[in-house]
């Protein structure tokens, strides 16, 4: 066989790579733990409350629009989970796949927090029937422990035991629970009524005393937020690209007709008032009252087991990723063939175990809801995205429409704030903290994600629509450095990234020597080199380079060439050169960027820095030409974080006493309306030359703006620009401004 043909058959053969061969299948791995999850304590202890406030078809119309957002949560799980391979982590998974891994890892620490933590509020749930129907067990005391604080622990070491044996022993023990939950529900379907019903179809019977629809819904959402019980699980199903959708859609199913069933036998057998004022009513209706009891902790226990399982997998994804710190990746390591994260299951046991000792967990639930939500929040964004963009790459055998999903992050984020709106923003504070953390560690992965599509519709939308004509209301200087080696020229790109703000467009551009460039990957290289530096000191920037023998000639087919569409730059940033050699050259390319109407500004000093960054001076001529744009420039530089402190000063020259005059009274109004801040200083020249002037005057400033005449102006522009030269001998870092645009930059100002 051909060598490509081998290739090509070696990688369709790991695109289809199974899970595990022995792995756990859709029964076990997915659909157990699920539904384990969603028939839950709410069910038991709640689900009669509900129907005492909300009466029959409100209990039926809150079922179905809670396992509507599950449901469509499910099908976004799906078109992710049979798009790709989704191993260990689950849910964080499949987020820091599709969306990145700063939002993966924003979404999957705090998950994994509000899941250990979840593992103690089942357990000590648990210790609390049981003690309630052991009542010795009440006076149980060891070393000052309560009885609830004694079983509440015991139980969480077991449950934590059985989850460092394997996820097998796991799922059997679930088995049995299963079969618990199942006879207490055929118990209670073969008992009868305990009282005269006087349930209405809506409402309550006596509404003054009644919960509201909307606080009746938020206590039961959560009673349907157990379908992430099987993805967690996905590095140990044997197929998860079948077991995952399936077996979910199974629970999801199986859960919304046990609770579509319930309502009706609760609302026949019982009166509003027994079944808000007890919540163990079940056990009274139940043929086999015990049983319900045996559902109870069923119910708290499986949940607890499929806490227990999942929160160590997703930490163990975490620190594979190396999203958790250096000192932290010992969690990804597994042990035996089932790659079981003892040292994460190690770790959540002991955070499970500090949440029993403090007791009262009831402030904290409202947080853990919101951080599940958030996730189911954060996958139907990520399926939603994806289908919109419609990228080649994205091909789920479970195709679902995108605006489905979004229709389930919608309905998630409205829940959440329904549930518990200043718990919202905490859990949203939470993971926007650890995306910026995550974000400034400049984490570098080895999977794509569907950021770049997303920005690439949003940035084709944005070309398409940008006009030609600019908009003086809308005007920013979109920058071009050319700065040669930024490490050289580090104060040109300073300057211009003080000047963007990080909000207009600034690419950094550098013309490469022949001999140093031998391949395509040389000059990748280099950019990267660039991108690199640029980042790490916090500015904002494109770049881009070219190869030329001549760096004017390739400079000036960099400029002409840069750009897509409407969408180029209109100020060119350079660094001045001294070598009067070069003056000719140099000056020759201003004059062309002025016919291509680019801005030219250009920085002569400021290899020693700018001073204390307090004074600004402007040597001014009006609001027009030169005189507006440098009026801006020196507005964007003194409104930016380096130099906040600074003042403006513009500087107008006067030649006699009765024109300072003049000029005071017309430009102060005029500056003033322009709301910069800015001070005018009018400068009577009696009979000096602006040579001495302009050291005089500027000499002690941080940065001084000065104007340029245009090339019409000056036929000989480079015997002219050796006389600025000449001019600005000496003086603190100048600025020369060439304003070429075709815009009025007086509309800018006003």
């Amino acid at each position: 066989m051909r060598p490509e043909l081998e290739s090509l058959r070696a990688g369709d053969q790991e695109a289809v790579v199974e899970g595990k061969p022995d792995g756990l299948g859709t029964f076990g791995g997915v659909f157990t733990p699920s539904i384990l999850t969603i028939l839950g304590v709410i069910m038991y202890l709640r689900f009669g409350w509900v129907v005492g406030n909300v009466g029959l078809l409100g209990t039926l119309l809150i079922v179905t629009i809670s396992t509507a957002i599950t449901f469509l949560t499910a099908l976004s799980i799906a078109a992710i989970a049979t798009d790709q391979r989704v191993r260990i982590g689950g849910a964080y998974y499949m987020i820091s796949r599709s969306l990145g891994i700063e939002i993966g890892g924003a979404v999957g620490i705090p998950l994994y927090i509000a899941q250990g933590l979840s593992v103690a509020l089942y357990t000590v749930g648990f210790a609390e029937s049981v003690v309630s129907a052991f009542p010795a067990l009440q006076v149980l005391s060891v070393m000052g422990l309560s009885g609830i604080q004694v079983v509440g622990l015991s139980i969480t070491v077991i449950v934590a035991l059985i989850a460092l044996g394997s996820p097998k022993i796991a799922i059997r023990a679930q088995y049995f629970i299963l079969a618990a939950i199942v006879v207490s529900l055929v118990s209670l379907v073969a008992g009868g009524p305990v009282e005269e019903s006087d349930i209405r179809l809506w409402g309550a019977v006596d509404a003054n005393q009644a919960a509201t629809f909307w606080e009746v819904f938020a206590v039961f959402f959560p009673a349907v937020t157990g379908i992430m019980a099987g993805v967690n699980l996905s590095g140990d199903l044997k197929d998860p690209n079948k077991s995952i959708p399936w077996g979910t859609f199974g629970a999801v199913g199986a859960g919304y007709a046990v609770y579509m069933s319930l309502p009706i036998l609760l609302g026949m057998w019982a009166s509003s008032v027994t079944l808000i004022e007890d919540p163990l009513v079940m056990r009274r209706m139940a043929w086999w009252g015990d049983a319900i009891l045996l559902g109870v902790w069923g119910a708290t226990l499986s949940s607890a087991i499929g806490s227990i399982l999942g929160a160590p997998r997703v930490l163990q994804a975490l620190a594979l990723d190396g999203v958790l710190p250096k000192s932290l990746q010992w969690l990804g390591t597994g042990t035996g063939d089932d790659n079981v994260p003892r040292n994460g299951t190690v770790l959540t046991l002991g955070l499970a175990l500090g949440a029993v000792m403090t007791g009262n967990l009831n402030l904290i639930a409202p947080i853990l809801t919101m951080f599940f939500l958030t996730t189911y929040t954060v996958l139907n964004v990520a399926a939603g995205v994806e289908g919109f963009l419609n990228s080649p790459s994205f091909r789920p055998e479970f195709k679902v429409h995108w605006s489905l999903s979004l229709l389930g992050a919608a309905a998630c984020l409205w829940v959440m704030f329904l549930i518990n709106w200043w718990a919202t923003i905490i859990a949203a504070f939470c993971v926007v903290i650890i995306y910026l953390w995550l974000e400034r560690r400049s984490l570098r992965t080895t999977w794509g994600d569907v950021r770049q599509g997303l920005w690439m519709n949003i940035t084709r939308a944005g070309l398409l629509r940008l006009h030609t004509n600019t908009d003086p209301k809308n005007w920013r200087p979109h920058i071009l450095v050319l700065s040669g080696a930024p490490r050289r020229r580090w104060p040109l790109i300073a300057l211009a990234s003080a000047l963007t703000h990080n909000q207009a467009l600034m690419s950094v551009c550098t013309v490469l020597p022949q001999e140093d460039i031998d391949s395509m990957d040389d000059k990748r290289e280099a950019e990267d080199t660039i991108r690199t530096y640029l980042t790490e000191r916090g500015v904002q920037s494109l770049v881009s380079t070219t190869v030329a023998d001549d760096p004017f000639q390739g400079a000036q087919h960099l400029i002409e060439d840069y750009g897509i569409g409407s969408l180029k730059p209109n100020t060119i940033m350079l660094g001045d050169t001294e070598n009067e050699a070069h003056q000719p050259r140099f000056c020759a390319m201003i004059e062309r960027l002025y016919r291509l109407e680019r801005n030219v500004v250009i920085l002569r000093g400021g290899d020693q820095g700018y001073g204390d960054r307090q004074r600004i001076h402007v040597w001014w001529g009006g609001l027009e030409g030169n005189g507006g744009l440098m009026k801006i420039l020196a507005y964007l530089l003194q409104t930016s974080f380096a130099w906040q402190q600074a003042q403006v000063e513009i500087n107008v020259l006067a030649l006699s006493h009765e024109e300072a005059v003049e000029e005071r009274e017309v430009l102060e109004p005029i500056v003033a309306k322009l709301r910069t801040g800015a001070t005018i200083n009018v400068i009577e020249a009696n009979g000096q030359s602006f040579e001495t002037l302009l050291q005089e005057t500027s000499g002690s400033a941080d940065i001084i703006f000065l104007g340029m005449a245009t090339p019409d102006d000056e036929p000989e522009y480079t015997d002219y620009y050796r006389s600025l030269h000449e001019r600005t001998a000496g003086l603190p870092p100048t600025v020369f401004v060439l304003a070429a645009e075709d815009i009025s930059f007086r509309e800018v100002l006003t």
